[in-house]
């Protein structure tokens, strides 16, 4: 307690020492007093630590500044000098002093620049990155807007307008299924692409014209029966309109046409005998075989020191030179090369150039290289049989070709020396055709085919026979079922087509690799999807005139889907509807006639050698075309000529019966007449020498025009003076022409009394109107059918029974402006009185009950 109290006086007397002082040193104004407790201090004090504390230097700079002085030394200055200090390298900086010989001084020199040049080439690299990178990122979002494009209309696309032409004013109906096509045009694309899509425009525009011009050709050689290569044709239009040039992508469109050159026989001659789908297998092999050659050609161009095939040009020894430039790791010295006959070559490659000879299509040299060597002389006879065969053997061949096959493989002779063991097994395999052997090979060998046309004609050479007419698969020898074109296509469909195009870098393989396999709709569906929209409509054209479109499909077909050959026809008639828009309606007619005879069966549906049903889908949807054409502005012109029934235009063509003409041209008037095109269907009628019924339309028009014009509806003068002059133009052409039968006569005959009459009724309200009514009135004294003059209301109802129903129509319309034309003229004699009296009768005791209301009361006015 004590020292308490002592601290407590201590700090009681510190207190008073303080405020004494305070009030020595306080100025005449003496300061307010502040209150402040210990905690307040306490705090006050820290907060004015950590002001003060960040202008207080660091111990080292305290140091450091003191030391400096006791030097002398300005610590200011020596930062203002600093500040301007500037380091400068020096020849000891880069090359150290140590370096005084010739040989380190060459090292350094020799290490700066591999630095360097290194330096320079990371910074290269990440330019060329950056630049790669970019240029990606642009194809890409190119590619999106292209694929967006196409998924708005999966059909083809508009080919680009020849000329200003005028499109047709008339819309027809899409056809079921399809979608309509929109066309880009340059100012809907981005700024820095509109020169890439006018160059596209600028080739697709020409590829459209040379192939239009393919199937003009064609279409002309099937109305005459004469042949006509259209694969052929087709690609010779390509090359010539595409410019083509060497890309990296291995399947090229011209490679394309080559294939469907191969598929439709049109390199060959086929026995007639031979099935569309044999045929087609063998094409498929031929068009493989004729590839590899061309690639065998290419490697000993590419490396003709190793193929030293010198001045021979026969297909043995390319396929040995092949072998030099091939086999060069593998040996020094070739069989075939060996100096010494008696002494063993390093490596025989008998198998070798069997197996090249017949990947090539050499079939002859393969045999006599198997008769030729010691190794394969029991092969021989049985190469040559399957040869002979195409593609087949006997059953006891079968049996002992597998046998060797199964002996090779317990035996392991495929781990023989150089690997030529694989090509004797693969070759057994070929030959003896057994699926279980085949299946084993690929199973244990999957490196076996380095590329998909290996593998392709591997399968194709599997599948049996191509002379034989059977779709069935044949017995092996083990009992199992030979492959099957259905079993080739369902294996190749299984993977994504980006499987085989390598993520759309090469997009053409993968219709390629259909079309191999006989799936021509698929590939000509995923051409269209993939933006070859001009080449996909005419390899359908050129498939479909073959007749093969069916022979690819496989599986169940849906109900309500249409077959392959229809969804051609509508492709095919797509791309015509554009050339319609355009007002092109010749080349319009070209392609439906290719739309129609897709679903004819092709070249077939030209001679009527095809069956009913595709006899039956042809005509009619020729008709159907045609007809639309008909519709059309210039549609008449075109396919009728400048008058008649069509033996002047191009009706003739494809219609050639004159009878089937006429019923076509009446069945497209009366859709004329449906549709409300009644001057067409006018027209059709008149070229046909349908006078009657042509002027029956006429009359029932103008009985509708005058009835609008009694209800003072629409533009009646304009409309009836067209009407007017068409009803007379028919008349003088049926007097030109003339009538063929009194019956004929008689109907000509009504029909021109109901056009008189309604051109009578038509004055008479054009003269009512003007307010003439006394010449509207003479005007109904011409109408035999009403109560004027000497004619009693019996005779007039008896006329009226006979008046055609156009006629009939206008009557109540005309009693009631009669009478109203009766109320505007003086009845100085009584005269007035007593037409009407007599049209009062008339309507009373002559005409039906279900007349107008209005009517009615007008004759109660004058009762």
């Amino acid at each position: 307690m004590a020292g308490r109290d002592t601290d407590m006086r201590s700090w009681a007397d510190l207190l008073h020492n303080s405020s004494q002082l305070l009030q020595s040193n306080t100025p005449s104004a003496p300061l307010p007093p502040i209150q402040r407790s210990l905690e307040q201090l306490e705090t006050l004090s820290r907060q004015l630590k950590a002001r003060t504390s960040r202008y207080e230097a660091p111990n080292e700079a305290i140091a450091a500044t003191r030391l400096l002085a006791r030097e002398g030394i300005s610590a200011d200055q020596l930062t203002r000098d600093l500040k301007s200090f500037e380091l400068k390298t020096s020849f000891e900086d880069v090359f150290p002093v140590e370096a005084t010989s010739v040989e380190e001084y060459l090292q350094q020199v020799h290490e700066m620049a591999m630095v360097s040049a290194i330096q320079e080439a990371q910074r290269d690299n990440l330019r060329s990155f950056h630049s790669y990178m970019l240029k990606v990122v642009e194809d890409d979002w190119a590619k999106e807007k292209r694929d967006f494009l196409n998924n708005l209309s999966r059909l083809p696309q508009a080919p680009p307008n020849s000329g200003n032409q005028r499109s047709s004013g008339h819309a027809v109906q899409p056809y079921q299924g399809s979608s309509t096509i929109t066309p880009l045009r340059v100012q809907d694309t981005p700024r820095g692409s509109e020169s890439v899509f006018t160059a596209h425009q600028n080739m697709d525009s020409r590829k459209a014209a040379a192939y239009a011009n393919v199937v003009t050709r064609l279409n002309e050689a099937r109305e005459r029966s004469l042949p006509f290569k259209v694969a052929t044709a087709m690609r010779s239009a390509y090359e010539s309109a595409a410019l083509e040039t060497t890309t990296s992508k291995s399947v090229s469109l011209t490679k394309i046409w080559h294939l469907l050159q191969s598929l439709l026989s049109e390199d060959v001659d086929m026995s007639p005998n031979v099935s569309k789908k044999a045929s087609m297998l063998a094409g498929a092999r031929r068009h493989l075989e004729a590839g590899h050659e061309k690639y065998i050609l290419d490697t000993i161009h590419n490396h003709p020191s190793q193929a030293a095939l010198g001045g021979s040009t026969g297909n043995l020894q390319r396929i040995r030179a092949f072998l030099r430039v091939r086999l060069q790791d593998q040996a020094t010295v070739l069989d075939f090369d060996a100096s010494d006959l008696q002494r063993q070559p390093p490596l025989d490659t008998s198998w070798h150039q069997i197996y090249y000879c017949l990947r090539s299509g050499y079939y002859d040299e393969a045999i006599s290289v198997a008769q030729q060597s010691r190794l394969c002389r029991s092969f021989a006879g049985q190469l040559g049989e399957w040869v002979a065969k195409g593609g087949s053997v006997s059953p006891n061949t079968a049996a002992a070709v597998l046998e060797e096959c199964e002996r090779m493989v317990r035996s392991g002779d495929r781990a023989g020396r150089g690997g030529y063991d694989k090509k004797k097994l693969l070759l057994y395999t070929i030959v003896c055709g057994s699926r279980q052997q085949a299946d084993s090979l690929l199973r244990d060998m999957p490196a076996l085919f380095s590329t998909i046309e290996d593998f392709l004609w591997f399968r194709l050479a599997m599948i049996g026979n191509p002379s034989d007419t059977s779709s069935q698969p044949r017995t092996s020898a083990d009992g199992s079922m030979s492959y099957t074109l259905e079993e080739l296509q369902s294996y190749l469909t299984k993977f994504q087509p980006s499987h085989y195009t390598k993520n759309g870098k090469d997009p053409l393989v993968y219709p390629y690799v259909l079309l191999l396999s006989l799936q021509f709709h698929a590939a000509i569906v995923y051409m269209i999807k993939e933006d070859s929209h001009v080449d996909s409509v005419h390899i359908a054209i050129a498939v479909a005139d073959y007749g093969c479109l069916s022979e690819g499909t496989t599986g169940v077909k849906k109900l309500g889907s249409m077959d392959a050959a229809s969804e051609a026809a509508s492709i095919i008639r797509h791309y015509a509807l554009t050339y319609v828009r355009q007002g092109n309606m010749s080349l319009a007619l070209e392609y439906y006639a290719q739309a129609a005879a897709a679903v004819g069966g092709g070249a077939v549906a030209w001679s009527g050698h095809g069956n009913g049903d595709q006899q039956r889908q042809h005509h009619l949807l020729l008709k159907q075309l045609i007809t639309e054409l008909l519709l059309r502005d210039g549609g008449i012109p075109l396919l009728l000529g400048g008058r008649g029934s069509g033996s002047e235009g191009s009706l003739r063509r494809f219609v050639p019966d004159p009878q089937n003409q006429r019923s076509l041209l009446l069945e497209a008037a009366r859709q004329c007449q449906e549709s409300g095109f009644h001057d067409k269907a006018v027209e059709l009628l008149k070229r046909i020498g349908e006078f009657s019924t042509a002027l029956e339309i006429v009359n029932q028009c103008l009985s509708d025009t005058i009835a609008a014009t009694a209800s003072g509806r629409g533009d009646g003068d304009t409309k009836s003076s067209g009407l007017i002059y068409a009803g007379n133009e028919i008349l003088d052409a049926y007097k030109v022409v003339g009538g063929s039968s009194s019956q004929n006569l008689e109907q000509v005959a009504g029909q021109q009394t109901a056009f008189r009459q309604l051109e009578s009724i038509l004055a008479f309200y054009r003269f009512t109107r003007s307010g003439r009514y006394s010449d509207a009135l003479m005007e109904l004294g011409k109408l035999a059918f009403l109560p004027f003059g000497s004619r009693t209301p019996e005779n007039s109802a008896e006329a009226l029974r006979y008046t055609s129903l156009s006629v009939q129509a206008c009557v109540p319309d005309l009693l009631r402006e009669a009478l109203i034309c009766l109320d505007q003229v003086n009845d100085a004699d009584g005269t007035v009185r007593r037409l009407k009296s007599k049209i009062a009768n008339f309507i009373a005791n002559s005409l039906p009950r279900n007349l107008p209301q209005e009517l009615y009361d007008r004759v109660a006015q004058i009762m």
